[in-house]
């Protein structure tokens, strides 16, 4: 089959994008898979998928971007006409689709879209099916377009570790940006700092994640705060450091969503949590925000914490750092629980959506 991905956010290189990735080497075993997207810029996405995901897009063509701007709705037509299978990422908005079969991607609540207008309703007479990757996402989305959304869970490999390489480490990941799905990384600093003389004085904290040149001063502002303390920040580490970092990380810390309103802005929360699941993985133990996709991964208390406030988070990390015992059975359920989302499911349950 001829198989066409949209992502109009495809060089952020976030964990929206290594969804999007997985779903294309996915298809790759059997199919024709073209990524729409400026031809001249393929190898540089191919090598960014590689270094930072360690997907292979070999396989993968990349071919002009039908759905630029500038090309009209009639060009639309007459090019999505050509392929078995489009599949596009949505923002809220999308255009007609003449695929055989067309399938739209949603990452987050799109809540100020008015399902219910007849243009949307007609668009949606051409999708065969609509995806999202938590069933937090999905609750919102059945309610906006009055449909059943299918839920694809991210793709995350365990990393293999030993008990032995696990330092005093806190770790957060997440893409450094001031965008819609902000990770909180200057509050995480903040408290670590509050914490680290009475209690974390012999702890460090890692802050990872990618960064596009326009994210570059927020991290640097991020630096700055970090002066005197025993706290790194590496963007746009290499995936090798980053499982790096998982095999030596004890606790997983992870704040998206806290302080927003998130009754009228759902989509600030955590859709899902591929970095909390990857590092679970790794045996580090998730203390996250109790809100968004993290609620569908992480049992309260069973195999992470997740919490409410700061002095929650302040509470449950001393529990893990005061209890060698707690941290031992809380990090073998972590473990357990991050192999429900590994190996070949995600192609098989991908296929199964798509009926192929």
């Amino acid at each position: 089959m001829k198989i066409g991905i949209y992502d109009p956010y495809l060089d952020t290189l976030g964990g929206g994008e290594k969804y999007i990735f997985s779903i294309a080497k996915c298809l790759t075993r059997n199919n024709d898979v073209f990524v729409f997207w400026n031809p001249h810029k393929e190898i540089d996405i191919k090598k960014g998928a590689k270094n930072r995901f360690d997907i292979d897009l070999s396989r993968v063509k990349f071919t002009a971007n039908i759905f630029d701007k500038k090309n009209s709705s009639i060009d639309k037509a007459l090019q999505t006409r050509k392929f078995d299978i489009i599949l596009y990422l949505s923002d809220g908005s999308f255009p007609f689709l003449f695929g055989k079969k067309n399938i739209l991607l949603f990452q987050f609540p799109v809540n100020w879209v008015n399902g219910k207008a007849s243009l949307t309703k007609l668009k949606l007479k051409k999708i065969s099916n609509v995806i999202c990757y938590s069933y937090f996402v999905k609750g919102y989305l059945d309610k906006t377009f009055s449909i059943n959304t299918q839920v694809l869970p991210p793709s995350v490999e365990k990393t293999n570790f030993q008990t032995s390489e696990k330092e005093n480490i806190i770790l957060t990941v997440g893409r450094f940006t001031k965008g819609l799905n902000i990770k909180k990384h200057d509050i995480l600093i903040d408290i670590f700092k509050e914490m680290y003389k009475k209690y974390l004085n012999k702890w460090k904290f890692v802050v990872i994640g990618a960064a596009l040149p326009n994210d570059l001063p927020y991290v640097k502002k991020l630096r700055n705060k970090t002066k005197n303390y025993p706290i790194k920040i590496l963007e746009n580490a290499s995936v090798d450091k980053i499982k790096n970092y998982y095999k030596k990380a004890k606790i997983y810390w992870h704040a998206t969503g806290f302080g927003e309103n998130l009754e009228k802005h759902p989509e600030f929360a955590e859709h899902f949590g591929i970095s909390t699941v990857e590092a679970m993985g790794a045996g580090a133990v998730p203390v996250v925000f109790n809100a968004g996709g993290q609620r569908e991964i992480v049992v309260n208390e069973e195999n992470g914490f997740l919490w409410n406030t700061i002095d929650e988070l302040k509470e449950e990390t001393k529990l893990l750092i005061n209890n060698g015992s707690l941290w031992r059975r809380m990090s073998e359920k972590a473990t357990e629980r991050a192999e429900d989302f590994a190996g070949d499911r995600f192609c098989r349950d991908l296929s199964r959506i798509l009926d192929l």
